[in-house]
């Protein structure tokens, strides 16, 4: 299983809007809008790495109002 949060900056005034729309996308744990330099943060569970790029390319990066996303996958040290 891989983990991974997603920090979204989107466009003036859609960050609750595009939070409330991928938190109903399927792989996806929870999505917030929160201050600074991002308006999200996602939390994504995947099976494999591919499975999350998939996820992040194909459904998270098709959500309006999204202009640039940073995917940061969870490592066990």
């Amino acid at each position: 299983m891989v983990h991974a949060y997603i920090l979204i900056q989107t466009e003036v005034g859609k960050a609750a809007a595009v939070a409330a729309e991928i938190s109903g996308i399927p792989g996806v744990t929870t999505a917030e809008d929160v201050t600074g330099p991002y308006d999200v943060i996602v939390r994504a569970d995947a099976d494999t790495v591919d499975q999350l790029g998939q996820l992040v390319v194909a459904r998270i990066q098709n959500v309006e109002g999204i202009t640039r996303t940073l995917t940061c996958p969870v490592v066990h040290l």
